[in-house]
């Protein structure tokens, strides 16, 4: 848990939630904090051994300790842009979420837009912008129209987003989101109902969740709305059945065009009975506050089958 961006605390959030729940009895479970400045294993006194990175071996109070298997629970770089997951793929190690092209790819939201594309699932128009690039506002409202959203290319939690209602505002909200990243997506505003559906395998089935209603007291599903409590997130959906099957099929499809393991979170805006992709998370908040545990309690599976079966999906 932890890794090097913003979402540091979200992370430290959810492994806490997932340390708690896994079964003592069954496992030997240790917590790991990935920071830039030091890895370290956490004993539940509070103390911190080094992690050795040649092995992702430490010292514990019953000796040298090396996992079978990692479940990773980092939000953002180096946890879910492939970074991790390539190490832990040299080292042997199994872990539970995306091996490491499909979890770069999917961090990387201009490419996976381009990708689902090509696929025919419906997206937003876009406009891709690097930082050094001149900016034409015109050109650019030209192609999205107002209002829009900009992004960061590689960032979650809605960190760096911002959405323009008017031309004047435009620079500002990309000069905003280039703190975030270098590069940029500048997307069609795209009106409706907000879903998020989650997605996993186990033994080679995937299971999708009932999607997630989000409705945002804010202007839309930001930091403030995710994590401080400004939104309703409703389970079930209230949408209707056919919806309800449409939405989950494309995530189905989505999950598998992009090669993914593990668990994940696609989101979607339903304007006018078409769901539009937004992205997918695929290291989604596991804290009881998060989407994920409450669709997988509305599927009748708890927190500790959950996990329990990620770490045996990962073992498989």
């Amino acid at each position: 848990m932890g890794g090097y961006s913003d979402e540091f605390p979200i992370s430290i959030n959810s492994g806490n939630v997932v340390y708690r729940m896994l079964c003592k009895d069954k496992y030997e479970v240790c917590q790991v904090h990935i920071l830039k400045e030091k890895w370290v294993y956490v004993s539940d006194e509070g103390k911190e051994f080094d992690v050795d990175k040649s092995d992702f071996s430490f010292e514990t109070a019953n000796g040298k300790f090396r996992p079978d298997v990692v479940f990773n629970i980092i939000h953002g770089t180096p946890g879910e842009d492939g970074l991790m997951q390539a190490y832990f793929e040299l080292l042997g190690i199994s872990q539970t979420s995306c091996e490491h092209y499909p979890s770069a790819l999917t961090f990387n939201k201009r490419d996976t837009l381009s990708i689902l594309k090509n696929y025919g699932i419906r997206c937003a128009n876009a406009y891709y912008l690097n930082k050094g690039d001149a900016v034409n506002t015109d050109e650019i409202v030209k192609k999205v129209g107002l209002p829009c959203f900009v992004k960061p290319n590689k960032s979650g939690s809605s960190i760096g987003v911002s959405k323009v209602k008017d031309i004047s505002d435009l620079q500002n909200a990309i000069t905003f989101a280039f703190e975030q990243d270098d590069e940029l997506l500048i997307e069609t505003c795209i009106t409706g109902v907000e879903v998020s559906v989650g997605v996993l395998q186990l033994k080679n089935e995937i299971i999708v969740f009932p999607p997630t209603e989000i409705v945002s007291y804010n202007e839309f599903f930001d930091y403030e709305a995710k994590y401080l409590g400004k939104s309703d997130e409703i389970t079930p959906a209230r949408i209707s059945q056919a919806l309800e099957n449409k939405v989950q099929q494309i995530t189905n499809r989505i999950y598998k065009l992009l090669n993914l393991k593990g668990i994940s979170r696609a989101d979607y805006i339903i304007q006018d009975d078409e769901p539009y992709f937004i992205e997918i998370n695929t290291n989604p908040g596991l804290s009881e506050e998060s989407i994920i545990p409450k669709q997988a309690q509305a599927y009748g599976m708890s927190l500790e089958q959950l996990f329990d079966s990620m770490i045996e999906e990962a073992l498989r």
